[in-house]
């Protein structure tokens, strides 16, 4: 069953950022996943608990794939990276 990394952000340091999606998109098609929603437009409808900043999406085969591409040694500097230079919610979701 497909499962989803799911990552709200707000961005602090737009060039670091830049950087960050430059090398993390790579090391996540390592891991099968695939960027659905990367910084789209939002279209907010109801924001009763939550109102995202900006969205993204990565479909990954399983969520034990998911879950080895966040605790990955390969992804651990370019996380921190990410980490200085935004605030996020992740999460990972499996698929219905």
């Amino acid at each position: 069953m497909s499962a989803y990394i799911i990552v709200d952000t707000k961005i602090h340091n737009p060039d670091a950022y830049e950087e960050y999606k430059k090398l993390a998109k790579p090391i996540a098609e390592k891991f099968g996943g695939q960027y659905l929603v990367r910084g789209s437009e939002i279209d907010l409808r109801e924001k009763e608990l939550w109102e995202p900043t900006r969205i993204v999406v990565v479909e990954f085969p399983d969520k034990q794939s998911a879950q080895a591409f966040l605790d990955s040694d390969e992804y651990a500097p370019v996380k921190k990276m990410r980490q200085d230079n935004a605030d996020c919610t992740l999460f990972v979701v499996d698929g219905g």
